[in-house]
């Protein structure tokens, strides 16, 4: 057992205080990950922490881990200050991070093993926790012989079988069919609300709501760019939970409003005055957030997030960005968790292809930072031709090289499809379409 002596209901396993991390990026500049976090996790609960994409959440269970050092901040196990590995924790991976070579019975010594326990008794408990996650009968199978959710059971094996004090999960029924995935669920609280659990806490990281409402006792919302803490709530659920329940839907709702909703106490500038860093494009094809517009039309030009979610089975990070492009663009109004059609959404998505692209084309012209400053850009050029490598440069001041050329390829694709420019991709050359009504040499 990690732990030293036995712990009470509440007691603080790990706090971190005043994380930030920051990495360095291709061209030399910083990228900051994580911003001020402030966390307790503690015996008895489990925690999960959600949020987009680039709001740091497996950056931050990772140094809750002790696997990744803080640029500034501390974090503590048990009243200690981590200089490596955290002795009390043990992960489990969205990947599975299983030895293919090895059974699972092998597998799942690996880390008693590394910790010099004796091959008798590594076998003996590696049995016990085999037993438990309801793989006894699978000791001599290969990885390979297994479907995803029996491999991600030698996961959940191979960490409790070091029976820490916090098991830590990355997003671990994310690549896990529905069913597969609901079960593991299911059977994960099932051994939780147990005696012969080991662990004294969770900590989750998930872009699922209804799944963090389902499993946790506090919800972290982690805001982006860097990560930061945007709020804490509360689960005051009974388990087993009802999906169906007017409580459950409530906080679901809630959720959905805060990783939707603005940040408090912030301006942000709108798309029509703001720059493209202030402001930058959702990763959204102009296919994804037509076809947003098209459902929410077809639907009565009102929906709620959480239901469309659900019917189209779209995990929170397929569907955010969709919504948010179509609402910079003017399509869809958010309110909470409501969507509604603007009249500008309805023109666009009832006009035959033409007069559809051409709404389109106003709209990202004057609406869409980025593809804005590419248009502007051309009517200042001596005869509208640019080197993508222009606005890559720029971009990379407020953006990682990654992200700075995703940025890039949004604009391009959303510029092409309104006719507004081209890209040749052997000349690196941004080229403004003769028809668009950019003038080369005077400005948009």
């Amino acid at each position: 057992m990690t732990a030293q002596t036995p712990l009470r209901a509440g007691e603080v396993l790990v706090d971190v205080e005043n994380i930030s991390k920051s990495f360095a990026g291709a061209a030399g500049d910083e990228l900051r990950v994580l911003d001020d976090i402030n966390l307790q996790l503690r015996a008895g609960e489990i925690v999960a922490l959600l949020g987009r994409s680039g709001s740091g959440k497996s950056t931050l269970l990772r140094t809750i881990a002790g696997l990744i050092a803080p640029s500034s901040g501390t974090v503590r196990y048990r009243g200690n200050v981590l200089n490596g590995a955290n002795p009390g924790t043990a992960m489990v991976f969205q990947s599975f991070a299983l030895m293919p070579w090895l059974t699972v019975q092998d597998n799942v010594e690996l880390g008693l093993a590394a910790r010099g326990v004796p091959p008798a008794q590594r076998r003996e408990q590696a049995l016990n926790a085999i037993d438990l996650i309801g793989l006894d009968g699978f000791e001599s199978a290969y990885p390979k012989e297994l479907s995803g959710g029996m491999r991600q059971r030698v996961g959940f094996a191979r960490a409790l079988v070091l029976e820490p004090d916090l098991l830590l999960m990355d997003e671990p029924f994310s690549a896990l069919d529905v069913l597969t995935a609901e079960n593991l669920r299911t059977e994960l609280m099932s051994l939780w609300s147990g005696e012969r659990f080991p662990t004294k806490a969770i900590c989750i990281v998930t872009h699922n709501i209804e799944e963090a409402v389902l499993l946790a006792d506090r919800v972290i919302v982690l805001g982006a760019n860097p990560g930061h803490i945007r709020a804490e709530v509360a689960v005051p659920l009974a388990r087993p939970r009802d999906r169906h329940a007017p409580a459950f839907a409530t906080l679901v709702d809630h959720l959905y409003d805060i990783l939707t909703g603005r940040e408090p106490d912030t301006q942000v500038p709108e798309p029509t005055e703001a720059t493209p860093t202030a402001r930058p494009l959702p990763a959204a094809s102009v296919g994804g957030l037509a076809g947003l517009v098209e459902i929410l039309y077809a639907q009565g030009g009102r929906v709620d997030l959480p239901d469309i979610a659900a019917e189209l089975n779209f995990e929170i990070d397929d569907l955010l960005p969709l919504v948010d492009a179509a609402a910079m663009l003017d399509f869809l109004e958010v309110a909470g968790a409501d969507l509604a059609i603007t009249t500008t959404g309805k023109a666009f998505t009832t006009a035959n292809i033409q007069a559809s692209k051409q709404i389109f084309a106003e709209q990202a012209r004057r609406r869409a930072p980025l593809v804005r400053t590419i248009c502007r850009a051309l009517a200042s050029s001596a005869d509208g031709n640019l080197r993508a490598g222009f606005f890559l440069d720029l971009l990379r001041r407020g953006f990682s090289t990654e992200d700075a050329q995703r940025q890039l390829d949004t604009a391009i694709d959303w510029g092409r499809y309104a006719e507004l420019f081209d890209y040749d991709t052997d000349s690196d050359q941004i080229t403004a379409d003769p028809h668009s009504g950019i003038h080369p040499g005077r400005v948009a």
